[in-house]
């Protein structure tokens, strides 16, 4: 079929997006970037990419309204899409994944299909339709590309796994040395957030996306406090157009060498001015999370990543 873009009169975004887009001088024209690349569809191209990857990061939003941000992995092919209005993941959560909690049947969920090596990324809003123990499928709600920024290019070798193999889990409420160290050398990690109102109408659920930078862009202020300079993107504003409206947010930093991973969960804030940003050089805005609880697990993931190939566009920022 032909990519037709937006088919509906009402705007792909919502309240909050759109707010943040007009305090910018962008709506209109991110009115019309939006009905062009924004789709309530798979393009055939998104199909066979979301197949090819081993790994695709997950959204969703427990029974207490935290967001979550997950990950999900299995062999090239686990994700399909049967037609252009579904995708199909046959995966069980990691093992503590708080995804295993939050799936279920009607939920809203976001996915970022996000092939580092390439730095291909496409997203997918929408709503799970069914799920059966180790497989599930999402019913499309809106789908979108994302530009190559600030993605660190990475190769990736998967290993034999049983998710459901217990691991060492740290349960915490405040950021303790090793988390510390985790987060310090991270130059990835992504972010879950959401506005689920009705009046959102189809601009409405959760999304999953990515932040990169140099290793030490997230400062760490507080053992429940961290603070992340935000670069210049796309301006459709999907993450702080819903933490305009729900200051809520989760996060999830991956140790790509040991396969650790921590989950954080708390609220967010957007540092739209003053002199606090300026110590972030190329930095547009900043976000302040704080922690409400997480967990860390060791070695619960079975992606080896190689050391990084850092994106051409930090060459313009400073050093922090």
């Amino acid at each position: 079929m032909a990519n037709t873009g937006w088919s509906q009169s009402e705007s792909p975004f919502h309240a909050g997006e759109l707010a943040i887009q007009a305090r910018f001088g962008a709506q209109e024209r991110m009115d019309k970037q939006g009905r062009r690349i924004i789709r309530d569809y798979l393009p055939d191209q998104f199909r066979q990419f979301f197949a090819q990857l081993p790994y695709v990061i997950v959204g969703t939003v427990d029974a207490c309204d935290r967001p979550w941000a997950s990950i999900l992995v299995g062999e090239p092919g686990f994700l399909s899409s049967p037609s252009d209005r579904t995708l199909q993941i046959a995966a069980q959560p990691l093992f503590g994944d708080p995804l295993a909690t939050t799936l279920a049947n009607g939920i809203d969920i976001g996915l970022l299909g996000i092939e580092l090596h390439t730095r291909r990324r496409n997203r997918l809003n929408g709503t799970v339709t069914a799920a059966h123990g180790d497989r599930f499928e999402v019913q499309v709600g809106q789908s979108f590309g994302n530009c190559p920024q600030y993605i660190q290019a990475r190769r990736f070798e998967l290993s034999v796994h049983d998710p459901t193999v217990p691991r060492p889990i740290h349960r915490l409420e405040t950021l303790g040395e090793a988390e510390q160290a985790m987060i310090g050398a991270a130059d990835t990690f992504f972010i879950s957030t959401a506005y689920q109102a009705e009046s959102a109408g189809a601009a409405r659920g959760v999304d999953v996306s990515h932040r990169g930078g140099k290793p030490g862009f997230v400062r760490i202020d507080h053992n429940q406090t961290l603070t992340v300079p935000d670069f210049s993107g796309n301006c459709h504003f999907n993450t702080f157009g819903n933490l305009e409206l729900n200051p809520r947010a989760g996060l999830l930093f991956i140790d790509f060498a040991q396969g650790n991973l921590l989950y954080l969960t708390g609220r967010a804030e957007v540092i739209w001015s003053g002199a606090e940003i300026n110590a972030y050089a190329g930095a547009e805005r900043l976000l302040r999370f704080h922690l409400d609880r997480g967990w860390r697990i060791e070695g619960s993931l079975p992606l080896h990543g190689s050391d990084p190939e850092f994106s051409p566009f930090l060459d313009r920022m400073g050093s922090w």
